[in-house]
């Protein structure tokens, strides 16, 4: 009996989207396909008719992981009653709940070391998506790409260093110093 239509476009979804929240959680290189494919709920035997090789699926799950985090930062954006609006979003981005879920968080901090030495197609993906993303923000805060590029630049460091310290004051602080620069660039 032949599969129902679309089916095979929705098993590719589910891939992408589990190799999405493993490399959010664990990086590129500690990620095999067997255990994005039971991240699935699937053998890695049928990985190949989905995907030429990972690098394919990086890309893919990169595209598809940004496109999640504009996704949730303009529902922020739209909840928020206040203006400017993008003060929602960086108090999003830069917040305790952020940082401690990295499986469902921004995948740009998560990967961006892993991303400068990976080929040529993830790398331009993850151009691509990066460019989108500073697009958003610029336009939420009304701003130039320059001044969002730096914004954005702003958010994502503070973020990886937060996550990356183990003194959790410390933490705290990075997110709130973050927080109060960046709202500062918006209204410079």
């Amino acid at each position: 009996m032949p599969y129902p239509k679309g089916h095979k476009i929705k098993v590719r979804n589910k891939i992408v989207e589990s190799a999405a929240q493993a490399f959010r959680t664990n990086g590129i290189h500690d990620v095999s396909v067997p255990f994005i494919m039971k991240g699935a709920g699937l053998t890695h035997g049928g990985f190949y008719s989905h995907f030429d090789n990972k690098e394919q699926l990086v890309a893919e799950a990169c595209r598809y992981a940004i496109s999640d985090t504009i996704a949730l930062l303009q529902k922020v954006a739209d909840q928020e009653e206040q203006n400017p609006k993008i003060n929602a979003v960086i108090d999003y981005y830069l917040s305790p709940y952020h940082r401690d879920k990295m499986e469902m968080g921004c995948i740009i901090p998560a990967l961006s070391s892993e991303i400068s030495r990976s080929s040529e197609e993830v790398r331009q993906v993850f151009t691509q998506e990066l460019e989108r993303m500073i697009a958003f923000i610029s336009n939420l805060a009304g701003i130039d790409a320059s001044k969002g590029s730096a914004l954005f630049s702003t958010m994502v460091g503070s973020l990886v260093l937060a996550r990356t310290v183990k003194d959790p004051e410390l933490s705290d602080n990075l997110l709130s110093s973050g927080k109060q620069y960046a709202k500062a660039l918006v209204r410079a």
